[in-house]
């Protein structure tokens, strides 16, 4: 399939093209190129140029490019423009011009991503359905998003993140949603704003980008929650607030089992279950936001709670896995991998999960433990120390029996935390990683959390590797 022709690229960027290509992608990075990708040469920690000789040996279409790098032949598909930021934006604005897509946005302070692909899941049982690969939701990832839509797609979700006020507007009014979502406003990036309400108000100005007669979705039980109502009031938007306290898209209850959530909901006469397998209660506001979403799209809602069922939470993000230690004794833990990002609000929701869930009995009639191991919650601003220490006042700590911290600011927390919670302290995640098989023991439960640049995904990684059934694949 042609994504996009020369002549289109051309008219969409105002650059001028050499041959007559076609391109079937988009592409940011040589390592993941497809053939007949349209490559585009980015700068950033480098300069995309160097690698466009690359892109073509790789099979690329073309290349947008500002120039014709010296190591690539005279004869080469480019598409040279001014700048290549500049490009790809207008590249995306006119993917989505063309698009018949119903678009939903997303955002919001935790969740953005997961909800994303519980999205996904559901619209893709209704019609052929686009959505941003893995985190695309910053200013190049939004219009990379775009510009791969297909004008044919059914349903599109875009993924709008933020770390700076005055992000989100701008992407908001260049996907052009039609629905507008926010999962949940809560303490993060709270380095770059006055407090919380000030990370509500960058949230809400998503809404400004909503097409007339669009829908605002957003939760109604927050203390932010008349912030994003007035936003939605002023941008004119249709909206459906969703929770406990919701008129029409009301949340009735949710059980956490050992295996999954299920969470029974209310929309207008209807009552609806879905059962979120392997999930943690965090995420049913989640899925009870896409319910919100499927109602106003005017979607079969019993159909979208099916749907939504097909959903698991993906590594980093909550995915709950068995670890097999010995495979003849049947030994083994629970490892709950939620290592991609964290704030306070996350940390909370995954440290009752972790204290709903009850450890198995060890073989040697000891019962397993909860063990947590967080790494650092960054960019929360002076507030940081108080907001590591508060976790140990979580009721959910009550339920945990020993607690690993990596980091400097999760130090603060270790300090607050009982003689008998106190697990390691350290000050990098290589040094757990490296004595993984001393931190669990059989029937254990293990939570794994931190913000991704705190790199607790290495300890993930090591304590996944003590699988004795991955290791007997592998021949170790």
């Amino acid at each position: 399939m042609s994504l996009w022709s020369a002549q289109d690229a051309a008219a969409a960027t105002g650059g001028q093209t050499t041959g007559d290509w076609q391109a079937s992608g988009i592409s940011i990075d040589t390592r993941s190129l497809q053939p007949g990708d349209l490559f585009i040469a980015l700068s950033a920690a480098r300069d995309g140029h160097d690698f466009v000789a690359q892109a073509f040996e790789k099979g690329a279409a073309a290349a947008l490019v500002t120039h014709r790098p010296a190591d690539v032949r005279a004869d080469a598909p480019l598409l040279i423009v001014p700048d290549v930021m500049a490009a790809l934006t207008a590249l995306g604005a006119a993917g989505r011009a063309r698009a018949k897509a119903r678009v939903i946005a997303v955002t919001g302070s935790a969740g953005k991503t997961s909800t994303k692909e519980m999205l996904r899941d559901m619209l893709s049982d209704i019609g052929q359905t686009h959505a941003a690969e893995a985190s695309f939701n910053n200013h190049w990832g939004v219009p990379i998003t775009l510009a791969r839509l297909d004008p044919d797609a059914d349903f599109a979700v875009i993924e709008i993140g933020m770390n700076h006020p005055g992000e989100i507007e701008p992407l908001a009014r260049l996907a052009r949603p039609h629905i507008a979502m926010i999962t949940t406003i809560a303490a993060a990036h709270l380095e770059a704003f006055d407090g919380i309400d000030g990370i509500a108000q960058e949230k809400a100005s998503i809404f400004d980008g909503l097409l007339p007669e669009g829908y605002a979705i957003y939760p109604c039980d927050l203390p932010t929650s008349p912030i994003l109502a007035a936003a939605a009031e002023r941008a004119g938007a249709h909206q459906l607030a969703f929770g406990a306290g919701a008129e029409l898209v009301r949340l009735h209850d949710m059980t956490q089992t050992e295996t999954a959530l299920v969470l029974r909901a209310q929309i207008g006469r209807e009552r609806l279950a879905v059962r979120l397998s392997n999930a943690g209660a965090h995420f049913g506001m989640n899925a009870l936001g896409c319910l919100a979403v499927a109602q106003a799209l005017g979607l079969d809602l019993a159909r979208a709670a099916l749907a939504l069922g097909r959903w698991q939470p993906p590594a980093g993000r909550g995915l709950r896995e068995t670890v097999m230690l010995d495979a003849v004794e049947e030994m083994q833990f629970t490892l709950i991998d939620d290592a991609f990002n964290a704030n306070p609000a996350s940390v909370a929701a995954a440290l009752d999960m972790l204290a709903a869930l009850t450890p198995a009995a060890a073989q040697s009639g000891r019962a397993g433990r909860r063990v947590a191991i967080l790494g650092d919650m960054l960019e929360l601003g002076p507030q940081e120390t108080a907001l590591h220490e508060a976790i140990a006042s979580l009721p959910a700590m009550a339920q945990v029996d020993l607690v690993h911290c990596v980091g400097p600011r999760m130090a603060a927390l270790h300090a607050c935390l009982p003689p008998h919670k106190q697990g390691r302290l350290v000050a990098k995640a290589d040094e757990l990683a490296r004595v993984a098989h001393l931190l669990v023991a059989p029937g254990d439960i293990v939570l794994v959390k931190g913000s991704k640049s705190s790199f607790v995904s290495r300890v993930v990684d090591s304590l996944r590797n003590l699988d004795v059934t991955m290791r007997n694949a592998k021949g170790i």
